[in-house]
């Protein structure tokens, strides 16, 4: 399943910046792969969780212009809330987005 999502692009890094990000309703994340530099996000919390619920998710992360594939590498989340705290996305060529569809049908 492919949902897109709007991100905003982070400069703040560090414990007191990801609390004020999550206090606004915001996850900080990052995206790395296929030889691009590193980029720090920020995506909305609640509609993240949600599409997280989907299994073989494929995200569209739009902002600056471009949408970027990704799946989720590794979620982080507070032991006691269970809210996300963290998430790290790895980009997808789009063979392995078809790849991923394919597997997903096959769950169903």
């Amino acid at each position: 399943m492919q949902v897109s999502l709007a991100a905003e692009a982070r400069s703040d890094f560090g414990k007191g910046a990801a609390r004020r990000l999550r206090r606004t309703g915001h996850v900080p994340g990052v995206i790395y792969g296929k030889g691009n530099d590193v980029l720090h996000i920020a995506l909305p919390a609640h509609d993240l969780e949600m599409a997280l619920k989907n299994k073989g998710l494929v995200l569209e992360i739009a902002g600056a212009g471009k949408g970027v594939l990704t799946a989720p590498r590794e979620v982080q989340k507070d032991a006691v809330h269970q809210s996300i705290d963290h998430i790290d996305l790895v980009v997808l060529s789009a063979d392995e987005v078809r790849s991923e569809e394919h597997t997903s049908e096959l769950q169903s």
